[in-house]
């Protein structure tokens, strides 16, 4: 494996090390019309995303225009500045942080630019966020069909920066199945149109002359290393011109250089338009859930049911069935797909337009699971109400995961390892045992129709030494990378490199396609400007200094004026049982650890359902989301915002909050900010007094 960055070049990454970032404000507030930020409040709620990893950005700016971002571009360049695109910044891999200038494309740039119905295209802003494109997109009976869990916050830009994937994959397959092309600036400021060959102008061909240069002397170690399934988004797509997935980039075979760009991570490119391939909308779909009396036999059954032609098979394994169980929302939906108390279910959904052929589908279903030796295993619903609810239950997987208390975290970083269908079962055996090893268990969900299964063990990241959070998630990530190499599989099957996989792209292919897809980055981007230290030049994963919580975290101590016990525990990463309330260290009475709660997801970045959070639904900005919120919060308790708790920064991030608890029932791990907004306020008062706006 190459060696990690060097100390300077590290130390840069961390801290911005460049120009004066005074002379960097100054112009973008002289020459653009964008917001401005460089306070340390605004940097820090910019320094996370959902991942594990923290790194204070040099500023923030929320561009207004696509003139802006290409003014920005410019002045960065000029000051040497680094560039990082961002979308709703809920990245599990880190992706989405680093010590640059964040554009923020999510406020202002988030149009559909165009709909052509019958040619099932659409071009749209960056910024743009999916559920509401589809919104958008339904009068005309088509829809946008990568569909990720995460669609009601995540953006397109992002999304293709990912290389994201949905449940539906094995139907649709990924985001770089679905983008016909991208108008993106260059490094150098130049506004390049990425497209099929034969629409490239002079600059875009040289560029696809390059990259063909090197496909070609790289032919025989891409034949050898590059792995043979439709999931793997690691390091940057140079296939292109030489097919190595399950799935071919183009229905035609043509070679579409915007394809380069996909899964790239903003590290080639800066996005100003996307142009997608639509789907028409299914009129009808039918779902099958299967309840196993094993993990196993889930996963073995697999490689079986994907032959019948489904258009999902998604697994919920034990733990997250009770998880949905204790929650009084998802409690009736979840048990009526049960049959007993099964070990695993599988969602298996058909689609199309033809109603009655789907029934046949999903009694051939039936008949395949009695023939594999699971008779009556089936949950039939034909019906669109049952199935819609289970689908909201699969999507909040992640989120119910991460509702466990206590420091100990399902922790984000071999999470989407993808292996071929007949081998699933042999893998997720193998990699149970890897955590027993190492005293923790992970919990199983996701896509089982393409061999990518969500897995995250539950560490502690707090805890340093030889037995520590970082030096398991080492240990277990190399183990889980031999068990891929084993079943000739891909590190990465769908959440992308970022921080936690970066330094594995070489692992994957190998020292000489590790080189070419870094001349891929000195071709377009020679000065490191755009996202650096992602897929090339990266940390190593266990870096604690990047961690946003690590070993030496600690909180300043206080007395609050309400109980927060009930957070202040621990949990046993085994059994997930946490302590009793009040047992859990915390030097604030367990107001901390209630902040802490808060993943990033960006859950309540959400528009088209329930409550939270009504101030953002007015401003768009990142301070008056619950979780830009929660991060004010977070900073201020562990001392990274003079003033801590009772300080400015805090009462500006609260001021807006009109204390409706629409996050404490919407917000997936229970953040509950007006009660936090209360704690705050009388805080605040012991400190400073009660203010005349208070008084009246």
């Amino acid at each position: 494996m190459k060696a990690p960055p060097g100390r300077a070049e590290l130390e840069g990454l961390k801290r911005g090390a460049g120009p004066d970032a005074a002379e960097l404000a100054r112009r973008l507030r002289r020459d653009t019309q964008g917001e401005v930020f460089f306070d340390a409040a605004s940097r820090g709620r910019y320094a996370t995303d959902a991942s594990i990893y923290q790194i204070m950005p040099v500023g923030v700016f929320v561009p207004r225009s696509t003139q802006d971002v290409a003014t920005a571009m410019a002045i960065a360049r000029e000051l040497q500045v680094p560039l990082l695109s961002r979308g709703a910044g809920s990245s599990q891999c880190g992706q989405t942080t680093g010590a640059a200038l964040v554009i923020d494309h999510s406020k202002h740039l988030r149009k559909v630019l165009s709909v052509d119905a019958p040619a099932l295209r659409a071009t749209v802003e960056p910024g743009l966020v999916l559920d509401h494109l589809n919104t958008q997109l339904k009068p005309h009976g088509l829809w946008f069909p990568v569909d990720v869990s995460t669609s009601a916050q995540a953006t397109l830009g992002g999304m293709a920066g990912n290389n994201s994937c949905g449940s539906r994959s094995i139907a649709y397959g990924n985001m770089v199945h679905n983008v016909a092309g991208i108008d993106a600036w260059l490094a150098d400021g130049t506004l390049a149109k990425f497209g099929p060959l034969e629409s490239l102008g002079a600059r875009e061909r040289g560029i696809a002359d390059f990259v063909r240069d090197l496909a070609d002397t790289h032919r025989t170690q891409i034949e050898e290393h590059w792995p043979k399934v439709m999931r793997r988004v690691a390091g940057y797509n140079l296939d292109i011109f030489l097919p190595q997935s399950e799935r071919p980039y183009t229905d035609d075979g043509r070679v579409n250089l915007a394809h380069l760009l996909v899964g790239s991570e903003g590290t080639l490119a800066i996005t100003e338009r996307l142009h997608l391939r639509l789907s028409p909308l299914p009129r009808a779909k039918v779902l099958g859930v299967l309840n196993f009396a094993s993990f196993h036999a889930a996963m073995d059954s697999a490689q079986h049911i994907v032959k019948l032609g489904p258009s999902a098979v998604e697994l919920v394994d034990r733990t997250m069935i009770e998880l949905a169980r204790a929650n009084p929302a998802f409690r009736p939906v979840i048990e009526a797909a049960l049959i007993g108390r099964p070990e695993a279910i599988l969602l298996v959904e058909f689609s199309g337009d033809e109603r009655g052929g789907l029934l046949r589908q999903l009694r051939q279903l039936v008949e395949l699971m009695s023939d594999l030796g699971h008779p009556g295993c089936v949950v039939e619903m034909p019906d669109e109400a049952p199935q819609k609810a289970l689908w909201e239950v699969r999507k909040a997987g992640l989120n119910i995961m991460m509702s466990l208390k206590g420091d100990g975290k399902p922790v984000s970083f071999i999470e989407d390892c993808a292996v071929p269908l007949q081998h699933l079962a042999g893998y997720t055996d193998a990699l149970t045992e890897v955590f027993a090893r190492h005293g923790t268990r992970g919990t199983w969900y996701a896509h089982a129709s393409v061999g990518t299964l969500h897995v995250r063990p539950i560490l502690d990241m707090r805890q340093g030494g030889p037995n520590g959070g970082a030096a398991k998630m080492r240990a277990i990530a190399e183990e889980a990378a031999a068990l891929v190499r084993r079943y000739k599989g891909a590190y990465s099957g769908e959440h992308g490199d970022g921080l936690c996989r970066g330094e594995w792209v070489r692992w994957q292919f190998g020292p000489a396609l590790d080189d070419a897809l870094r001349a891929i980055k000195q071709h377009l981007d020679p000065g490191k400007l755009l996202n650096p230290g992602k897929i090339i030049d990266p940390p190593r994963m266990d870096d604690a200094s990047l961690f946003r919580y690590a070993p030496g975290y600690r909180t300043i101590p206080l007395q609050p004026v309400f109980d927060w016990s009930a957070w202040n525990v621990q949990n046993d990463p085994v059994t997930e049982a946490t302590t009793a309330p009040g047992t859990g260290g915390d030097s604030t009475g367990g107001l901390a650890k209630a902040v802490e709660m808060c993943n990033n997801n960006g859950h309540c970045r959400k528009f088209d359902a329930g409550t939270m959070c009504p101030s953002y639904r007015v401003t768009r900005d990142e301070v008056h989301l619950t979780r830009g919120r929660a991060n004010t919060l977070r900073l201020a308790l562990s001392g990274q915002i003079e003033g801590g708790l009772t300080s400015d920064a805090v009462q500006a991030a609260l001021d807006l909050c009109v204390g409706c608890k629409g996050c404490r029932r919407d917000c997936p791990t229970g953040v509950d900010m007006a009660r936090m907004k209360l704690e705050y306020t009388a805080q605040r008062a012991a400190s400073h007094g009660v203010s005349l706006l208070d008084r009246l």
